[in-house]
């Protein structure tokens, strides 16, 4: 019972925290604050359900908010597209989680993420400006930025006010009073009624609908516009899966459990597809809600369902005084939120790291901020594995001798040539057994020591039936020492049977012993 009571009062107290946060999110997408409640009680109460990070509050986020922020600046006047964008979005991450694609988020580098996270926090902040001077917003990080000054011109005096009370009061309230009731949370109360008692004339939400939202399929869309529904829905899909398992990590490490990565992308896009039903904006785990509820004694997934019908409540009791909120106070919360996101500990030791890490993270962070977000990671990604490569193949060492010491006197060691292979040979790294074995004019035999491959891909193996080839045409006999599973790998696609037609050992000795035959059948 007391488990209960403690799951109970911990959704409660996620719900407060999401509350203006979702209200916020809701505002900045283009969809209106009621989008980002129903965001938030849809996919908070679907992922807590279906889920495999128990401890964990989905609802809207910085990163989700900014991507359906440029699908409703790129479909205008068409929402019905921009939730086909929203609902393919969510079968695309239930098909992660069917694959089990979660494993590999792990894989991608830190740098990526920095700056990625890094470019998202800026992107909230430089978005917020407009809203924060009582000014109209856009959608375009370049473009607020290039109309600043001209903007600055038009600035709300009142509303100025009302933005800066709420980012002293979001950033120099005291821990032990955040810690019973969120800053966000008070100053949405507090400056929203000192807005009322001045009488400012200033920008608010304006109208909520009071109950439950209404029912719409978002099949509705123009076939030309297939590519970027489809691009945007990927983008949309791979960010909440990021999102939401980098939480479930943080709550794995505060619960001292572990999540089912498979499980919680699916009840993540499940969650997603259905916001798409009732005009709601998509979301993901959120870190912050997701300590607080922990903090608070949430320990199941009954937490995250009292949220959602919290949240529910509020809707169905409070929208009315929701409408009256400012825009400018929303612009603090949000503001906060993205100087939250910037990565602290990544910045704090940017001048010790590695030129590479710093250049991929400069690169993602850039892109992610002026051209394209899932660009950004793409880039991102492929530059860190060009660069893993790299050093990859500084550590294959491939070295040529003539003799081995337990080569018999009699051999004429002249005319044999050993290259011995130590480390990965892959597409990366064959290009330096290819120069090796190019060198080769002479010899009558050749031994290629495989036997410290610790890697052999597709690339290496076409690239040593070419060698083989190229040397026999030279009158030059080629023999692999290699393991087994190499030589299973190698017959495996050897479909016209060079490699048959060629001996290979699993022992030196053996290969050695051949040669011997070889030398004693020339003199006979």
């Amino acid at each position: 019972m007391q488990v209960l009571k403690s799951n109970i009062f911990a959704g409660i107290t996620a719900a407060i925290v999401a509350l203006p946060l979702a209200l916020a999110f809701g505002v900045a997408s283009g969809a209106g604050a009621i989008a980002g409640l129903y965001g938030a009680i849809i996919l908070g109460f679907f992922a807590a359900l279906f889920g495999g990070t128990p401890t964990q509050i989905s609802g809207p986020t910085g990163p989700m908010t900014v991507v359906t922020a440029t699908a409703i600046a790129t479909f205008s006047n068409d929402f019905s597209t921009v939730m086909t964008v929203i609902f393919l979005s969510g079968l695309i991450q239930i098909s992660f989680g069917l694959v089990g694609i979660g494993k590999w988020i792990k894989y991608i580098p830190y740098p990526v993420i920095s700056g990625f996270m890094s470019g998202v926090g800026v992107i909230i902040i430089i978005l917020q400006i407009n809203p924060f001077l009582g000014v109209e917003s856009y959608s375009s990080v370049i473009y607020t930025i290039t109309q600043f000054f001209d903007t600055l011109k038009h600035a709300n005096e009142d509303a100025l006010i009302i933005a800066y009370i709420t980012l002293g009061i979001m950033f120099l309230t005291p821990k032990f009073i955040t810690k019973y009731i969120p800053s966000a949370l008070i100053a949405l109360l507090v400056v929203t009624l000192f807005s009322n008692y001045m009488q400012y004339n200033v920008d608010t939400i304006g109208s909520i609908p009071i109950g439950l939202p209404n029912f719409n399929l978002p099949f509705s869309f123009d076939i030309l516009q297939l590519g970027s529904i489809i691009t945007l829905s990927i983008t949309l899909a791979l960010l909440g899966s990021i999102d939401s398992l980098l939480t479930s990590l943080v709550a794995d490490s505060m619960t001292k459990t572990r999540h089912n990565p498979k499980k919680e992308l699916i009840g993540q896009g499940i969650g997603n597809s259905i916001c798409s039903f009732f005009g709601a904006i998509p979301g993901a785990g959120a870190t912050m809600r997701t300590v607080v509820n922990i903090n608070s004694g949430g320990t199941s997934k009954i937490s995250g369902i009292v949220h959602s019908c919290t949240l529910l409540l509020i809707i169905l009791f409070l929208a009315p005084l929701a409408s009256e909120i400012p825009l400018a106070v929303l612009s603090g919360i949000l503001i906060k939120v993205g100087f939250e996101i910037l990565d602290y500990k990544f910045l704090k030791i940017i001048t010790k790291i590695s030129k590479q890490d710093l250049l991929i993270m400069l690169t993602v962070f850039l892109l992610t901020v002026f051209v394209d977000l899932i660009m950004a990671v793409s880039v991102g990604i492929t530059i860190a594995s060009i660069l893993a490569v790299y050093q990859i193949s500084r550590n294959t060492r491939i070295k040529t001798q003539k003799t081995e010491s337990s080569f018999d006197i009699n051999i004429d060691n002249n005319h044999i040539k050993i290259i011995k292979i130590d480390g990965s040979l892959f597409f990366g790294t064959v290009s330096l057994l290819d120069s090796k074995l190019n060198k080769i004019i002479e010899n009558q035999v050749v031994i290629l020591d495989c036997r410290k491959v610790s890697f052999l891909d597709i690339s290496a193996i076409f690239t040593i039936e070419d060698m083989i080839n190229k040397l026999r045409a030279k009158n030059i006999k080629t023999l692999l020492v290699l393991k087994y599973t190499h030589k299973r790998n190698i017959l495996s696609v050897d479909t016209e049977d060079s490699f048959k037609k060629h001996k290979m050992f699993f022992r030196m000795d053996d290969a050695i012993n051949y040669v011997k035959k070889l030398e004693q059948n020339k003199n006979v």
